[in-house]
């Protein structure tokens, strides 16, 4: 499995975004309120991944007091990783079209409030992904101290 390219999901987030505000613009009365749940229940995902790529990091790393990681267990921990920044920037792209219509028309009451709340969902996407990213960092095996060495 090859790294995930933070440029191609920004490239996803854009266009998601665009999309977004397109299909906003037309139906936005008829759409139902963003739930602000989003914002918490998209942290408490980041807050998850991101412990769970530091318990990963030293495990990988054979630090003192923690028990060898099974590699099946880090392949499964890469493939969420690699799943959550994806959907982490095809979300943050929902939201950022939705921000970019409501923005517009902050002067009323609701869609103001869907603002703060599109806008926050936003940055918790955005933490999402830098957590999977970063997730997916801690599965890496590390480099032998020894590999550059030459024999003696």
């Amino acid at each position: 499995m090859r790294p995930t390219h933070p440029g191609r999901l920004v490239g996803i987030l854009v266009v998601v975004a665009l999309l977004t505000w397109v299909a906003v613009r037309q139906f936005y009365s008829d759409l139902p309120l963003l739930p602000w749940t989003a914002i918490p229940t998209v942290l408490l995902l980041a807050i998850g991944e991101g412990y769970s790529a530091w318990v990963t990091k030293a495990r990988i790393a054979r630090k003192p007091g923690t028990k060898p990681v099974e590699p099946l267990a880090v392949a499964r921990l890469a493939a969420l990783a690699k799943a959550s920044a994806y959907a982490g920037a095809v979300f943050g792209g929902l939201f950022a079209g939705f921000a970019l219509y409501t923005v517009q028309i902050l002067d009323r009451e609701t869609p103001r409030s869907e603002f703060f709340i599109a806008t926050g969902s936003l940055v918790a996407c955005v933490v999402l992904v830098c957590a999977a990213l970063y997730l997916e960092h801690s599965c890496r095996t590390p480099k032998d101290p020894q590999e550059g060495q030459t024999p003696e």
